[in-house]
């Protein structure tokens, strides 16, 4: 079974940084694409970075510049380091992974940007 945990959410100040792991088991990490979602109270989840088998990302535009995601498979780890952080990067923070036709979900970790 495909299992996603989530770790490094917190509280910060605006124009600080955070660092989110994400652990996965249950799959053969290094062929997968991972990806990063978030949130918002009151909003829809979105896609907020995507990083390859090949270790190519994209970035949603909001984020591109201050976001970097990155991935460690011989620890089967993605991670997204968040700098500059702004109120609206307020969300609870998931990673996910689509095998087989099916997208599994982490738990999520929260992150609130405020002073």
């Amino acid at each position: 079974q495909v299992r996603l945990v989530e770790s490094g959410g917190g509280l910060v100040q605006p124009g600080g940084s955070l660092r989110l792991s994400c652990t996965a088991s249950g799959l053969t990490f290094k062929i997968h694409t991972l990806d990063w979602n978030r949130q918002a109270p009151g909003k829809q989840r979105e896609l907020v970075a995507r990083i390859d088998s090949t270790g190519t990302s994209t970035y949603e535009e909001s984020v591109q510049g201050r976001f970097t995601i990155s991935r460690d498979n011989a620890w089967n780890r993605v991670y997204l380091q968040m700098n500059n952080l702004k109120p609206e990067d307020t969300a609870v923070y998931y990673c996910s992974v689509n095998r087989a036709g099916r997208t599994f979900w982490g738990q999520g970790t929260p992150v609130t940007v405020s002073s």
